[in-house]
């Protein structure tokens, strides 16, 4: 995105900035001028906050005849981060570890997060003195705004009062740092600020646009899979819930549509998933996704396979983007002598895909939209 900004914009770029996962942004220091900021994703890190910071510093250097442009992506959220008063980078990092292992989905979490941070929520866009244009790519299923990257440049209408009752709702009181409660009921109460909200005159010069989301990722993969010569069916409904639990109940319905589509077949969804912590195993949402798959399809007397992916190339704390199941995986696994359902009582879906060679292993790959959901039937 720097890249093709700079291509664009020319010599009117003064100064740059790019805040990214590694080693995204490393390729594009090499043709930029712009200060590089390797971050933390799903959690902050210390050079999160220092990301953060500086894009603080850069907003509030802009002259009043100056444009702020902010080139946002999903994941902006932990890679951003810096503290509102009284609360720490490692109070912020507890409280998103504690969301993320409750299955909090992406709106409530990132609600949180705005009622803990000093440039999420539209404190970015209210410390530059002149115009702000961001251009996001979303990875938030609805493509709120306010919810893309927790919204840095745009009026918020989430409240202190909604931050607390997330987090009552995803642990209590004492799952969280104590700050961090004080610091809602605080809020809540009228003590600490809330984020700028629609109407608010430090927003008035700032425009949010999206200009990419699942639904790109989705006509990709169709157009692919078509040029294949597989016959392509979209679902546009967003894929959501549990992962464990929406993975059969998908792959149910679009085994229910078999015998209406012409063969090879080809299914496409897109969507975000949560996964809610109980086990101590390794995996992520589209792991888990699949796995929850695998004794289904053994029993669909078909030949068929799902894959579920992160369309950043990561799933959850692994090196994978996700995983694939088909009619032989329940097979392949008991010869293997592997239970699917320990696995996945264990959240640990990633060593059961490695010990089958299923994982899908893409690196990162520059922009996130998302998952991504494949059924081919054949």
């Amino acid at each position: 995105m720097a890249v093709s900004a700079a291509q664009a914009l020319g010599d009117r770029v003064r100064r740059g900035l790019i805040v990214g996962v590694p080693p995204a942004g490393a390729s594009a220091t090499t043709v930029l001028p712009f200060r590089s900021i390797a971050a933390g994703h799903p959690t902050p890190t210390a050079e999160s906050e220092r990301g953060g910071r500086e894009a603080l510093a850069l907003a509030a250097s802009l002259q009043p005849d100056e444009t702020l442009v902010v080139l946002l992506s999903g994941g902006a959220s932990a890679l951003m981060a810096v503290p509102a008063d009284g609360i720490t980078l490692q109070h912020k990092q507890a409280t998103t570890q504690q969301l993320l292992r409750a299955g909090a989905d992406i709106h409530a979490l990132n609600t949180v997060r705005k009622h803990l941070s000093a440039i999420k929520g539209g404190w970015l866009a209210a410390r530059a003195p002149g115009e702000c244009v961001t251009l996001a790519i979303s990875d938030v299923v609805g493509d709120d705004l306010s919810v893309i990257g927790s919204g840095p440049t745009v009026p918020d209408r989430s409240t202190f009062g909604d931050a607390l009752d997330i987090v009552r709702r995803f642990g209590g009181d004492d799952a969280y740092p104590k700050p961090v409660i004080e610091r809602m009921l605080d809020g809540a109460a009228g003590r600490a600020a809330e984020t700028p909200k629609p109407g608010d005159s430090r927003l008035d010069r700032a425009q949010t646009h999206v200009i990419g989301g699942r639904r790109d990722a989705m006509e990709g993969t169709a157009r692919e899979a078509g040029a294949r010569g597989y016959q392509v069916v979209r679902i546009d409904d967003a894929i959501v819930g549990e992962a464990r639990a929406t993975g059969p109940s998908h792959l149910r319905a679009c085994l229910a549509k078999a015998a209406s589509i012409g063969r090879p077949a080809c299914i496409v969804s897109s969507g975000e998933t949560t996964v809610r912590v109980t086990g101590s195993g390794k995996g992520g949402r589209n792991q888990e996704f699949a796995l929850a798959c695998a004794e289904i399809l053994a029993a669909a007397g078909m030949t068929a396979a799902v894959a579920s992916v992160g369309t950043d190339g990561i799933d959850g704390p692994t090196d994978a983007a996700g995983a694939v199941v088909d009619n032989t995986t329940l097979e392949r696994a008991r010869t293997a002598k592997l239970t699917p359902s320990a696995f996945l009582d264990r959240n640990d879906a990633y060593r059961f895909f490695a010990q089958l060679s299923d994982l899908i292993v893409t690196g990162p790959t520059g922009t996130n939209v998302g998952d991504l959901q494949v059924v081919l039937l054949a």
